[in-house]
């Protein structure tokens, strides 16, 4: 018989199969990401299945009425050249459509991302390195609570292209065992915020928003501080180069980059308040 081909919304057991196969990878995801992922667009999310069996992914998120994003697009090596990514891929694009997409995707890559109407926007770098630093003593700096998520949301609201409020309650989410956020309070407004989340190797810092570049390290080491001797990982857009003295400041070297690209108009985001991209994946 033929081999039969189809594409079907992912459920929650073939995401977590998707994150384990961007783990081998080298994508190193986060160790509970994937509640906060499904939260995010419970039906964004695709796996390509030959005979019944995963094969392919792809997330397609969508955000708001305007914006969506692609990520986790994955087809098992074995496979690769013979169309199941590509209609994957289709079927993600399809599922976008009429908004302005958005992509973190490997430079080699650029020029497929192209062919499908993607444009160069900016880098994004991934500095790597070893937690130094002691957790500041500092009033302005609280931990990331429920109380004040509401200040968060808002605030990220401006710092992100569409809100994004189910996919943050739990990526703040206060009682995880495997993540922690604070926030930068002064003056009785916020001005800031991160998290910090456990990841296959070592932990990531992401998001990273802030008004300054001093509210931007402060909070750095208030993460950071929290897991002194660690792997650390935090994303960075090139065009603040504010955040590039930041992370080389505390010893964070680079390690591969990512070009964002959009399909659509550009979204105009204040990138000298972005310290740090909250996921590759969900951008």
């Amino acid at each position: 018989m033929p081999d039969v081909f189809d594409i079907r919304t992912m459920r929650a057991a073939d995401l977590e199969q998707a994150i384990g196969w961007a783990a081998d990878e080298g994508w190193n995801p986060g160790l509970d990401d994937l509640s906060a992922f499904l939260a995010a667009d419970p039906e964004g999310f695709f796996t390509g299945t030959l005979n019944g069996e995963p094969v392919t992914s792809i997330s397609a998120v969508r955000y708001g009425d305007s914006y969506g994003f692609i990520g986790f697009y994955i087809c098992q090596e074995n496979l690769r050249g013979k169309g199941y990514g590509l209609e994957t891929w289709s079927h993600a694009i399809r599922h976008l459509e009429g908004r302005t997409i958005g992509l973190d995707g490997v430079i080699a890559q650029q020029d497929n991302y192209r062919k499908s109407g993607f444009e160069f926007a900016h880098r994004n770098i991934r500095m790597g390195g070893v937690a130094t630093v002691d957790a500041p003593m500092d009033p302005r700096i609280a931990p990331l609570g429920l109380g004040i998520f509401a200040s968060v949301r808002e605030y990220d609201r401006n710092l992100f292209p569409e809100e994004r409020t189910e996919f943050l309650k739990l990526w703040c989410a206060p009682n995880a065992a495997t993540r922690r956020g604070f926030v930068f309070v002064e003056d009785g407004k916020l001005k800031g915020y991160g998290v910090i989340r456990q990841c296959q190797a070592g932990f990531k810092i992401g998001p990273l928003f802030a008004d300054t570049p001093e509210i931007a390290d402060s909070l750095f080491r208030a993460l950071a501080g929290q897991v002194k001797g660690q792997s650390i990982y935090l994303d960075i857009p090139e065009p603040n180069p504010h955040a590039q003295e930041l992370a080389e400041r505390h010893e964070l070297s680079a390690e591969f980059e990512t070009a964002r690209m959009y399909k659509g108009p550009a979204p105009a985001l204040p990138l000298e308040r972005t310290y740090g991209i909250t996921t590759f994946e969900l951008g």
